[in-house]
């Protein structure tokens, strides 16, 4: 009898172990080898597009230097994309990144490196 009431606490525990959300289970986890950066970095872009035509602003308020570049990727498959060289966005500074396509503009974005 004895044997019968652990064996039914057990997959209860077992059941309930799998029908709990992650969240709810005590769960640690440890990155071994991998330190947080505490400094924020990073400029605030913003793009726009006009037509053809591509700008970017990035204005970056962090004490470190952000190189930022603008890539634009172009419709037809003849246009050439265009990807700007870095520009050196330093603290509190705004930075001006524009370029542009023939036809149609499928889609731009900004990269940023320390």
């Amino acid at each position: 009898m004895r044997l019968s009431r652990r064996i039914a606490l057990f997959l209860v525990a077992g059941s309930l172990v799998t029908v709990l959300p992650y969240e709810a289970m005590s769960h640690a986890r440890v990155d071994a080898g991998k330190t947080a950066d505490p400094r924020p970095f990073g400029a605030e872009c913003r793009v726009r597009v006009t037509g053809v035509d591509v700008v970017a602003y990035c204005h970056n308020p962090y004490p470190d230097t952000d190189h930022v570049s603008l890539h634009i990727e172009c419709d037809p498959w003849w246009d050439i994309d265009t990807d700007t060289a870095p520009v050196d966005d330093g603290p509190a500074m705004t930075v001006r990144l524009a370029g542009r396509c023939w036809e149609k503009v499928r889609s731009a974005w900004v990269s940023h490196a320390r």
